[in-house]
């Protein structure tokens, strides 16, 4: 790893995650589903700080102290756990945060559970607006920092997830992590992997396929998209890459349309939206293998790579790894939904 690492040009970070984190067999679900199942598990990045978005923030809060900022903004779902992990991450370095979290009746926002209470807990200001106002974000983020210069603050904006080109910093560094968790295995970093995990704002996608170019891993990239459909995502992850590419010229082979792969048709009744049987295979996974699955990302996208494998079990090839992002706190508010299926 050190000698990837030392061709690697990372951009500076902060030390927030707790990495690197376990590549953990699944031996009993892969022996059901017909391949070599692992789970990168990186829904132990932290307790508090647990997820993908934790790596992303790494690289961006770092740049938002370089840039001397006092406070952070940013945006999600009313249950959002990048909005969660920048409150907290935001505390740590010292920085105040505000978030915009969407709601369909902002007069009436949501109750006082899951990632919300971890916000209030981290003293972060919730703006609730509503699903018009979350279309015209670019807008009301704008709205926001004025109003946080006017009384004299320096706002940092962080994009939907963290995801933009200097946040997909934080999956180059998984990637060069799962190359060394790879080289402990049998067959190595020569036996082809295919890396699935749910592509949400498109920020993981986006680091992954820098990552695997990066560090030469032979390995296949496959997104299972948790909200909008293919085409909207190979240009929302080309669009993170290419600028990538330019901001810290990078010499990569990239091309959208061979690299970003993007598996449809999961996305069911909608984000955030979930179906009686993919509760029910989270539920399975933690009967069987002790793991808990969210039921906006990884569970939607862990429903559809065992959908697709039931069908073909040549589909990924022989090696899979499941990239676990995290969001247990989701699970909380599904409680009722989940009280028929225990």
């Amino acid at each position: 790893m050190d000698t990837i690492s030392h061709r690697i040009p990372y951009p500076p970070r902060l030390a927030l995650a707790h990495t690197p984190t376990p590549l953990e067999p699944l031996k009993r679900l892969g022996e059901t589903l017909g391949v070599e199942l692992y789970f990168k598990r990186d829904d132990l990045t932290g307790a508090e700080l647990t997820g993908n978005k934790v790596r992303k923030l790494e690289f961006l809060l770092a740049d938002a102290l370089d840039k001397g900022a006092d406070s952070v903004v940013t945006c999600g779902a009313a249950q959002s756990n990048h909005a969660r992990a920048t409150a907290i991450a935001a505390v740590k370095v010292g920085l105040s945060s505000r978030l915009l979290l969407r709601t369909p009746d902002p007069a009436h926002p949501p109750s006082l559970e899951g990632n919300i209470l971890l916000d209030r807990l981290a003293g972060a200001e919730i703006v609730w607006i509503s699903y018009e106002q979350y279309g015209r974000r670019a807008e009301m983020f704008q709205r926001e920092a004025e109003s946080l210069r006017k009384v004299g603050k320096t706002p940092y904006l962080i994009p939907e997830g963290g995801s933009n080109a200097l946040g997909a910093w934080g999956y180059v560094r998984t990637v060069e992590e799962l190359a060394n968790d790879l080289e402990t295995l049998p067959g190595g970093t020569e036996q082809p992997t295919t890396i699935v995990h749910a592509t949400g704002s498109g920020g993981t996608t986006a680091g992954l396929i820098l990552g695997v170019q990066l560090t030469g891993l032979q390995a296949r990239v496959v997104g299972i998209n948790v909200c909008n459909d293919r085409d909207y995502f190979v240009r929302v992850v080309g669009d993170i890459c290419e600028t990538a590419l330019s901001d810290h010229q990078l010499d990569l082979p990239f091309k959208r349309e061979r690299d970003v792969e993007i598996l449809d048709g999961y996305v069911g009744r909608g984000y955030g939206k979930t179906r009686p049987q993919e509760l029910s295979l989270l539920r399975d996974l933690a009967r069987t293998e002790g793991i808990f699955l969210d039921p906006v990302y990884t569970g939607k996208a862990f429903f559809g790579m065992a959908r697709e494998l039931q069908q073909d079990p040549d589909v990924f090839g022989e090696r899979v790894v499941f990239i676990h992002t995290g969001g247990i706190y989701g699970l909380f508010p599904m409680a009722e939904q989940m009280a028929a299926l225990l």
